[in-house]
């Protein structure tokens, strides 16, 4: 695997994985640097098919839990709602996602992928798969379950709770 590129820093700047920017590092400060990493490899891996990760996200989201509302999913998908509709409108017009009369409340629309998206979304996830086995490659299934579990605990108990 080459080596990952590394862009001209000031000097005494630390690269990712240096100094303040590794294990030194605060762990908030650490949590953030990962994922605005592993955001940018998945904006990478996605360019290729024309979808941005919160379109993943948002596509990944009504598979998961068909019927779910635009706030469910922009709560699901760490989105503004403002900024799900805007997403919603753009994979419809693309033919991605459709929208139907719901059958007992009529002016209820209901969101279900189209083929073509269930398609995209699929070849989108072999990426976005081959990326997270990336990021657990090296660690035994207990550290991994570990690591799993405090991320959950962080997002479900906050701060110093879990």
């Amino acid at each position: 695997m080459p080596a990952p590129y590394r862009s001209p820093i000031s000097a005494g700047v630390p690269h990712p994985g240096e100094g303040k920017r590794g294990e030194k590092g605060h762990i908030g400060y650490l949590l953030r640097q990962a994922s605005g990493a592993f955001r940018l490899q998945m904006e990478r891996a996605l360019s290729e098919f024309g979808v941005t990760p919160p379109q993943f996200a948002v596509l990944t989201m009504l598979v998961a839990y068909p019927g779910i509302s635009n706030a469910d999913i922009a709560r699901l998908s760490m989105l503004t709602p403002q900024t799900v509709s805007v997403i919603v409108a753009n994979l419809e017009r693309a033919e991605l996602i459709e929208r139907t009369p719901h059958q007992i409340h009529g002016r209820i629309q209901q969101i279900s992928v189209t083929p073509d998206g269930k398609n995209l979304l699929a070849r989108c996830k072999r990426r976005v798969d081959a990326l997270e086995a990336g990021l657990i490659a090296g660690l035994s299934s207990e550290e991994e379950a570990t690591v799993k579990r405090w991320l959950a605990s962080v997002a479900v108990h906050g701060l110093g709770k879990g």
